[in-house]
């Protein structure tokens, strides 16, 4: 337990009335508490929510514009000379792109494929690579050194190769993009996964379940699993935006999502002989993308900063110098803030 919750609890049972009872925060709580501190990340949280949102409700404002995501406007989307008209032009609120279809719109349904895409293939990622990897660090032997020659593999195959041999056979589609990105995500996963199994498989909870005549099944996903979700839920948060950018980088070749389905990848490659005369064109899909990817990243290093109880500690210490410093204060008339808090 930190320094700062045995201070709350102290404060607590002196404050507290006669009879009454300090009530416990499990980890979780800790953890969610620790977060609410984070600016960051609850900015963070809100922009996600924004875009999932957005990408919810395409449909709405597709409706409520009267513009398709596949509809091509060619009287009004496109100038005399055939270029995108601009935004705020005829209704557009993000301009055209090169054939006069909503940028706007088209962004908005690139989003719910961006989402779509990274959410389930990172969900299929976590399964698959916590499973193998609690398998690989729990039993060890010619089973560790097996699964951990094929994580290796899996991590040093160059997946564009696969994707373009995949789309030549199959043809590009959603369900080749999911399983490229979910085939070379969980490796990752499941490498972590399988080094953190094999410290925790040592503790000394474990040996006494194993005494007690626990399976090896049961200890791996009850005692083992729930002390390796912190870890998960971090990779798993940076592993939505890789799968965004993996899923646009597919687009972009071209053996991503097919046309004239939206995707950020797409339109970005159609944008790259029109960003000369239609800024427009690059730079919304583009900031799309990066916003997307940057939220889940921030949210990310907030999750893993709040799962590490010295977070905590260092928290703790602030505050106690704060407060040192006005009582000092107080008594000298002078600041009770120092130069670099004063820049804040």
């Amino acid at each position: 337990m930190s320094v700062s919750e045995l201070e709350f609890q102290a404060h607590a049972a002196e404050s507290a009335p006669a009879g009454g009872g300090i009530e416990g925060r499990s980890q979780w709580q800790l953890t969610w508490r620790r977060l609410l501190h984070d600016k960051v990340a609850i900015a963070s949280m809100v922009v996600i929510a924004v875009m999932v949102l957005l990408a919810i409700t395409a449909p709405v404002f597709a409706s409520l514009y009267h513009h398709g995501p596949d509809q091509a406007f060619t009287n009004t989307g496109t100038t005399s000379t055939g270029a995108p008209v601009g935004p705020g032009t005829h209704g557009f609120l993000l301009g055209t792109d090169y054939i006069g279809r909503d940028l706007f719109i088209r962004i908005l349904y690139g989003a719910r494929i961006s989402l779509f895409v990274g959410i389930v293939t990172t969900a299929i990622a976590a399964v698959a690579g916590v499973g193998i990897g609690l398998i690989a660090g729990y039993f060890g032997g010619w089973v560790d050194t097996v699964l951990a020659r094929f994580i290796d593999t899996v991590l040093a195959f160059p997946y564009i190769v696969l994707a373009l041999a995949l789309a030549a056979v199959f043809s590009p589609s959603l369900t080749i993009v999911i399983g490229v990105i979910s085939f070379f995500s969980w490796a990752g996963i499941s490498r972590i996964v399988r080094g953190q199994t094999l410290s925790l498989k040592e503790k000394e909870y474990i040996e006494a379940a194993r005494s007690l005549g626990a399976g090896p099944w049961r200890i791996m996903f009850i005692d083992i699993l729930p002390n390796l979700m912190g870890p998960v839920l971090v990779l798993a948060t940076l592993y939505i935006p890789t799968a965004v950018i993996f899923e646009a980088t597919l687009s972009f070749l071209g053996i991503g999502v097919p046309e004239p389905t939206a995707s950020w990848g797409s339109i970005l490659s159609e944008a790259q002989n029109y960003y000369t005369v239609a800024w427009w064109y690059v730079v919304f899909p583009s900031a799309a993308l990066l916003i997307t990817t940057l939220a889940f990243n921030l949210l990310g290093d907030g999750i893993r900063d709040a799962l590490d109880p010295r977070t905590e500690r260092i928290f703790a210490a602030g505050k106690r110098g704060r407060r040192r410093r006005r009582r000092l204060a107080a008594r000298q008339g002078t600041s009770p803030l120092t130069p670099a808090e004063l820049g804040e």
